[in-house]
């Protein structure tokens, strides 16, 4: 097997092995899709079916959206409430990311084994996509399913960070 092409990237991951609770995983892994958003979200998404959002600015309505989103956070902050999510048993740092691999800092698979786990992505806006994986290695794992927005969002911050990594040789070479 070659080598996967992988970029260095600061993002969370915590795992569990899949069959521990695989019914549980499968669960929370369906619940952070897009099929279940949060209300506002649904909201959005039936505005734009019934055409309620043809005359607005695409920019503006998603950024109110967020404010929207942050307010019901801060709301759940000072509640003292917290998203229910499955405990997962480990957490470790990814330190490279592909567009169907990625691996961790420190050998915590057992090669062959499937796991659930939630990245926690640092886009905006920040939220945690659910992925089952296989280990390849201690280091490095397959990515086997992942929910197709996931999977842009994923894909598409990938690409953002070769670029980064490419303008910053670039800077060096001058």
């Amino acid at each position: 097997m070659s080598t996967p092409r992988l970029v260095p990237a600061p993002i969370s991951l915590l795992f569990s092995e899949a069959s521990l609770e695989q019914e549980l995983y499968e669960r929370e892994y369906q619940s952070l899709s897009e099929s279940d958003d949060d209300p506002i979200s649904q909201w959005l998404k039936l505005a734009k079916a019934r055409g309620e959002t043809a005359e607005t600015d695409p920019v503006l309505l998603q950024l109110v959206v967020e404010l929207h989103r942050k307010i019901d956070a801060l709301e759940m902050f000072l509640k003292n409430e917290t998203p229910k999510r499955v405990s997962l048993t480990n957490a470790v740092q990814i330190d490279g990311v592909g567009f169907e691999h990625f691996s961790i800092e420190s050998e915590m698979f057992e090669e062959g084994k499937l796991y659930y786990g939630r990245l926690e992505m640092p886009v905006h806006p920040k939220r945690d996509i659910g992925v089952f994986f296989e280990a390849l290695s201690p280091k490095l794992a397959y990515i086997t399913r992942m929910h197709e927005r996931d999977e842009k969002e994923y894909n598409a911050y990938i690409t953002a960070r070769e670029r980064v990594l490419i303008r910053e040789a670039r800077e060096r070479k001058k």
